[in-house]
């Protein structure tokens, strides 16, 4: 048995930066690779990025070897990394803890061996030391590869999918103490090599390997169909030896290493080996089988100018703590290796032994000819991962990713504006699909954030949610015949009349009886003076009522006292229609107050205007929208620091009436000069009209969610310019509503960037988002009696 400490035999000499000089004599630059979020690719870009690999790599000196690594470890969820300070984030935090995941971490090391000959011996004890002076020597050669390196890094940085950053000398370290640890977390041990198995410490090591040329099907490509969400109307895509990466769901490491040899050289040695595979072909149908791969490589060399013959081995290194296991990992990747045409090679005793300890990045050069496959470059870089696990934005709204239903964190505001510039968002999905659900779990982890709130609800879905947070929140619900006690002219006595606010005044007077009617700059003007004057002549007391009389009784001397010609203010018109708001006027009620009661939603944060009595209205719906538009204005926007979202639920319904429409453009207008977003809720998006305003809206809507929709995705893609895979994402989404673990699937578009996502809530969330059904009863009663939600929920999870 062959027994290795790592303190005893360390392989590497010096490292300086990211540059390793190992003990062997080689030079070896290491990178850690941000690879694209699994699923979030489609054809053309694996091919895109099958491109840029060959187009980095084709220019690296004869000699180079390439190694890249992809480490995946099956790990417990670390749910520390969650928020745990409300009732909901409680619950969250302790549904996802120690949940089962894997892990991945991709690096890239470029090696300049000591020797650029073939390697023909089978074994090499990659430990044995060298003399210090010769391994680190610094030549021209060493900064030459350094430069060529450097280069080939800049050019697969400059690709939108990848980023690779260098190594420092404590992340290099780590990762050889890791390696060599085997992957053991609680100790530091020893690796035994035998013929009978490799064991580091409690871990059983084993390998499969693809070689030879032998083990290769006749084509290989740079992405192939992921049958999972592949449907007869559309293809998915995946990477071509993705079922060997994260849904493996076990320990392993997949190394992919590729020799760059001289062209010329190959040529001359492959001639030799056809003539020599010719005299032998009648012996054997193997030999028939390799000569034929061979003419086909020779011929690509003679056509292909690009083309560049390579050696090169692809391998899995697998392992667990249950020995007996190896088994069944080993036959999971074979099944996977079947599945794209390959059959792999198995390693036993000093064979296995060898592939485990030069599967480390220093000794990858020390595989000997009859560990490699020849072929050409491009074909090779078919066998490359490219994708990795979701990632987890550092702050954002809580989903899960596609895999285990893992936490991941969603940067839907982007504070930085890197991936959007304006962050208002759209929800859509029909009936019964979960948009409310969806809406209470963005709002709440926003409100929880510190995000102030304000909903214009047309269905009542948000008070249970609201009524978790008692002394945080209020709920100003229109009944027929009352006013929300919101006075657009109220003035404390302490505050002074801006020119801000008589621009606010004028801009909501005008929306009230010039609607629809283009108003010049003029008759801005002018009704700005009038509203000074008013002011001014009034000291207190201010209304609508008010100010209706003000005019009425000044009318023969208003204009010609603010020299304002008649033209720009017509005084007969503007108390004909305002008529209809005061005094006996039909919908006067609604400006029926003595004192401003928006005072009430200033120190609030989660503010609910349930509208629902009032959405077949047109009048009134439009009122109540440019009354709380006032309200808003004057308390909420005062604080431009502060973030806030203003979310309209049942869009729709508001969308029937034009002057809706209009007045909700106006909120995307405003918004921009607060740090705030606009939310919209809609069944399809065919309910906004095809109009110049609603295309301004989903201009401005940068940020999209849309749940599964069985009518389909076409008027979708066509009106956002969605792409063909962001459709296909689309058309994948399942939803998971029974057995243990129930999830929704969403399609997110952040900016240029989207994926499928999946919503899985822990009970208590589950029914503090609850909007309707008997279920939703239930707590409500218990809420009536005991009068705390939280109560309610843990009284009814508890039942159930």
């Amino acid at each position: 048995m062959n027994k290795i400490n790592l303190a005893q035999y360390h392989p590497i000499i010096d490292i300086q930066n990211h540059i390793i000089f190992a003990n062997n004599g080689h030079v070896v630059l290491g990178y850690k690779g941000d690879l694209p979020e699994v699923y979030s690719l489609a054809e053309k870009d694996f091919d895109d990025l099958h491109t840029n690999w060959f187009q980095a790599i084709k220019s690296l000196p004869a000699g180079c070897v390439i190694h890249k690594q992809d480490v995946y470890l099956n790990q417990k969820y670390n749910s520390e990394q969650l928020p745990n300070n409300t009732f909901l984030e409680r619950a969250t935090h302790d549904h996802f803890k120690d949940r089962s995941t894997i892990t991945h971490d991709c690096y890239l090391f470029f090696t300049l061996p000591k020797s650029k000959g073939t390697n023909s011996s089978k074994f090499i004890n990659p430990f044995k030391k060298p003399s210090i002076a010769k391994a680190m020597e610094s030549t021209d050669q060493v900064l030459a590869f350094i430069k060529a390196v450097s280069d080939t890094i800049s050019f697969l940085n400059m690709s939108k999918h990848f980023v690779f950053t260098p190594l420092s000398e404590s992340e290099i370290l780590e990762y050889t103490r890791t390696y060599f640890n085997g992957f053991n977390t609680e100790v530091d041990t020893d690796i035994l090599l035998d013929k009978s198995g490799a064991q580091i410490g409690e871990h059983h090591f084993d390998v499969l390997a693809i070689n030879s040329e032998l083990c290769f099907d006749e084509h290989v490509q740079s992405c192939k169909k992921n049958s999972n969400f592949t449907s007869d109307d559309f293809v998915f895509h995946q990477g071509f030896i993705d079922g060997l990466g994260l849904t493996l769901n076990d320990n392993h490491i997949i190394n992919q290493i590729i020799y760059l040899d001289d062209k010329q050289k190959w040529r001359k040695l492959l001639d030799k080996k056809v003539d020599e595979l010719q005299k032998s072909s009648n012996f054997g149908s193997q030999n028939k089988v390799i000569l034929e791969k061979i003419q086909h490589i020779l011929s690509q060399i003679n056509q292909d100018d690009s083309s560049l013959v390579v050696r090169g081995q692809l391998n899995v290194m697998f392992w667990s703590k249950d020995e007996s296991r190896l088994d069944t990992i080993a036959s999971k990747i074979k099944t996977e290796f079947k599945d794209i045409g390959m059959i792999p090679y198995a390693p036993k005793g000093h064979e296995r032994s060898q592939y485990i300890l030069n599967n480390y990045c220093c000794f990858t050069s020390n595989f000997s000819d009859d560990d490699l496959y020849v072929t050409d470059l491009k074909h090779a870089l078919c066998l490359l991962i490219n994708t990795s696990n979701y990632k987890s934005d550092a702050t954002g709204i809580l989903f899960n990713d596609r895999l285990n239903n893992t936490p991941v964190f969603k940067d839907v505001w982007d504070d930085d504006k890197k991936r959007i510039k304006a962050r208002n968002f759209a929800i859509f999905a029909p009936t019964g699909e979960g948009k409310s659900f969806l809406a209470n779990n963005i709002l709440r982890q926003y409100f929880e954030s510190g995000v102030r709130l304000v909903i214009i609800d047309l269905g009542g879905s948000y008070s249970k949610f609201a009524k978790l947070y008692p002394k945080d929140h209020t709920i100003l619900k229109y009944k027929y015949g009352h006013n929300l006690g919101i006075n657009p002219f109220y003035l404390a006595q302490s505050e002074e009349l801006t020119t801000d606010r008589l621009e606010d005044l004028s801009v909501f007077l005008l929306e009230l009886f010039a609607a629809g009617i283009e108003v010049s700059k003029a008759q801005t003007v002018a009704l700005k003076k009038i509203l000074a004057h008013y002011y001014k002549d009034v000291m207190d007391g201010h209304s609508l009522q008010g100010l209706y009389s003000f005019i009425e009784q000044n009318q023969s001397t208003l204009l010609a006292d603010l020299k304002i010609h008649k033209d720009y203010f017509n005084i007969t018109n503007f108390l004909h229609i305002m008529s209809e708001y005061v005094g006996e006027g039909m919908y006067s009620f609604l400006f029926e107050v003595n004192e401003d009661q928006s005072y009430k939603i200033e120190d609030k944060r989660l503010i609910v205007f349930e509208l629902d009595e009032v959405k077949d209205n047109k009048e009134i719906l439009s009122v109540m929208l440019k009354l709380i538009k006032t309200a808003i204005q004057r308390t909420i926007w005062q604080n431009r620091s502060e973030k806030g979202i203003i979310l309209f639920d049942e869009f729709a319904k508001q969308l029937k009436f034009d002057n809706v429409l209009e007045s909700v453009e106006f909120y995307y207008q405003a918004i921009r000069k607060q740090n705030g977003a606009i939310g919209i809720i809609l069944q399809s998006i065919n309910q906004l009209p095809n109009s110049s305003t609603s295309a301004s809206i989903l201009e401005n809507t940068q940020v999209i969610y849309s749940l599964n929709n069985e009518k389909g995705y076409d008027e979708l893609k066509e009106r956002l310019h969605l792409s063909s895979h962001d459709l296909n994402q689309l058309k994948s989404i399942k939803n998971n509503l029974t057995g243990i673990r129930k999830y929704t699937e969403i399609f997110i578009k952040i900016g240029k960037e989207s994926n499928i996502f999946r919503l899985e809530v822990p009970k208590a969330v589950y029914a503090a988002y609850l909007t309707d059904g008997k279920e939703n009863e239930d707590i409500m009663a218990l809420y009536e009696s005991c009068g705390s939600m939280e109560k309610a929920i843990t009284t009814f999870i508890s039942k159930s």
